[in-house]
Parts: C-alpha cells; structure tokens; sequence
C-alpha cells in the first residue's frame, strides 16, 4: 500500500501528517508487517540516538534516520555513526521532500535505503544494503534493544514501579 498523498498546500514539515512522529509511525506499521518489530528514540552507546531502531525476524539490527525538512536531511554531518550499530540503514523521509541528495555519493546510496512514509503507511523505495555487523556487537545491540523495550514496557504497565526502580 502507498502512502497517502498529500492534501493541496500539506507541505512535508507543517503538518502532523508528515512531521518526523508521523514518518516513525508509518514506518512502523510498514515494519510490522514484515515481521520486523522497532523502538523510537534508541540511545546508542556513542552518544547518538537513532529515531527508529528494530529487530528483523533474521536477528538483523535496522536503523532508521527520519528526516521531514531539506535543511536538516543536507545539514545531517552524524548519520555515519550509526553505521556501526546496524545491520541495515534506511533513510525515513516523509513524502514531498526531495528524495535528490541520497543519490549523491555522500549519502551512500549503495549501503543507505530510502523510506518513504506519512501517518498512515510507508513505502520501501531503496532496500538498504547489508552490511552484516559482527555477532558479538549484533547480540550486544540486541540485548540493549531488548532491554529498553522491557524498561518501557515497565513503564507503561507500572510507571511508578519504574519510577522507583529509577531512582536506584
């Protein structure tokens, strides 16, 4: 299914239909249905925080770097160092921004895919190359993954027992 198009003067960053939390959305429901299952907001151990990051039904990490406005897709000089930390790496874009500049050299677009998405669905344009970590980083991403999403899951069932064990 393809995303929605547009309404008539819906430009890619005014409206919550194409604003980064939506793209995360979108890009999601379209993970889900592939069995691959992901967190928002993943901090990585260099210090960076990757906006989507999920797990495949293969064990393989994907990360994905959302991007709803020209100006920050072109002023984007940290996305390399996610690299490191994934199987696969896609860049999330929400639909009308100019998908141009991932064809250029610097970007990578023989390692890099490119998503696009609004609220509702997403859509594939360029498959991410793999670039298979190794297994000892692949498990330890993954426990840290998991990790998080118990850590989360806690919160939402009991937040003040995880304000508690918080506070420890």
């Amino acid at each position: 299914m393809r995303p929605a198009p547009p309404a008539p003067g819906d430009g890619p960053s005014d409206s919550p239909r194409h604003g980064a939390a939506a793209v995360a959305r979108g890009i999601a429901r379209l993970f889900a249905r592939n069995d691959i299952w992901c967190l928002a907001e993943v901090p990585l151990p260099n210090g960076r925080r990757a906006d989507l990051m999920g797990i495949d039904a293969r064990g393989q990490v994907l990360i994905v770097e959302i991007k709803v406005a020209r100006a920050d897709l072109l002023g984007d000089a940290k996305w390399e160092d996610y690299l490191d930390f994934c199987d696969r790496f896609y860049w999330g874009l929400s639909m009308g921004l100019d998908r141009a500049p991932l064809e250029q050299a610097a970007y990578r677009p023989e390692v890099c895919g490119v998503i696009v998405a609004d609220a509702y669905d997403a859509e594939i344009l360029r498959p991410a190359a793999l670039r298979a970590m190794a297994p000892a980083r692949r498990r330890a991403e993954t426990t840290r993954l998991a990790r998080l999403a118990m850590r989360r899951h806690l919160a939402l069932c009991d937040p003040q027992g995880a304000a508690l064990l918080a506070a420890q």
